[in-house]
């Protein structure tokens, strides 16, 4: 029996040290708007379809009741990986973005396939990348 179909990737999440530190990041950064937030996590929008979740670290190392059910709990530790799809005429007016927030480039690379990353770190040290297409055979 084959696999159902996947649509895509709904949610992704970092675990962060400081909540509010973290969610002024990526609002200010990325221009991510809050869909919700409690004193465990953030949920920010990415583009349609598309979530970061911001979870502080150890505040959901528990399962969670919901009105709908019981959400399992989860944790991370250590510094994670998360990069972002951009065009390729966006990466100057990125890489100006970054320089103007203060944030430095750590690493840039050109892809065999055509395509260019760049890599940055948010205030917990998790690596984030700002990639444009020809990264994977896939993008």
């Amino acid at each position: 029996m084959p696999a159902p179909d996947i649509i895509g990737i709904l949610e992704t999440s970092l675990y962060v040290a400081d909540l509010r530190a973290s969610m002024a990041f990526y609002e200010q950064v990325f221009r991510f708007p809050v869909l919700y937030s409690d004193y465990r996590m953030c949920a920010m929008a990415v583009r349609p379809g598309q979530v970061l979740l911001l979870f502080l670290k150890g505040a959901s190392a528990q399962a969670s009741e919901t009105p709908g059910g019981v959400v399992p709990s989860s944790d991370g530790s250590g510094h994670l990986h998360l990069a972002f799809a951009i065009a390729p005429e966006a990466l100057d007016d990125w890489e100006a973005w970054l320089t103007a927030c203060s944030i430095p480039l750590e690493s840039h690379v050109n892809w065999p396939a055509g395509g260019t990353s760049i890599y940055f770190r948010d205030g917990d040290g998790h690596l984030l990348e700002l990639a444009t297409p020809g990264l994977w055979a896939n993008y």
